[in-house]
């Protein structure tokens, strides 16, 4: 399904048009990529290389801490339950408790998935950085300015100041 665009790319509204469209290049996240296995799985499979999206390890990632780690959310609760003597959250729902009885699993997973997506998916946001930087006093951005201008001279994407002056 990553081949469609459909299934990868935002809808979005185009006003010219009245329509919803799906325009975008798809993230490295849905192209395919080249693998190699270690050598453990290769002597295991016969194979040196697989052919993978990035999302698909990122499934199995989420998908193992769901199944192996994700019951636990209900142990913990009811622990919790127990030592404060009760047997339901509340009695929105009779005979299966309230609703955090029937949602203790995925409170630990959504917590695992956004940590999992903050650390090893989502990339630095460029916008974010500038909008840090110009929370920053007068003096702290131009410190940042020139340490940065600096740098960009020294790697060779600026010209130095005598280039300029000749």
């Amino acid at each position: 399904m990553s081949s469609w665009r459909y299934f990868v790319c935002p809808v979005e509204f185009n006003n010219d048009s009245k329509r919803f469209q799906v325009v975008c290049e798809p993230s490295e996240l849905f192209q395919l990529q080249v693998y190699t296995l270690p050598s453990v799985l290769e002597s295991f499979t016969g194979w040196t290389t697989v052919s993978l999206y990035p999302f698909q390890i990122h499934s199995i990632a989420l998908s193992s801490f769901a199944s192996i780690m994700g019951p636990f959310g209900g142990f913990f609760a009811s622990g919790f339950k127990r030592a404060f003597k009760i047997k339901d959250f509340a009695n929105t729902i009779p005979g299966h408790g309230g609703i955090m009885d029937q949602f203790d699993c995925q409170y630990l997973m959504a917590t695992f998935v956004n940590v999992y997506i903050a650390s090893f998916i989502r990339g630095p946001n460029p916008s974010k950085v500038i909008q840090q930087l110009l929370a920053l006093s007068i003096d702290q951005q131009l410190h940042i300015f020139n340490s940065l201008k600096a740098h960009l001279t020294e790697k060779g994407f600026l010209p130095a100041l005598e280039d300029v002056m000749a």
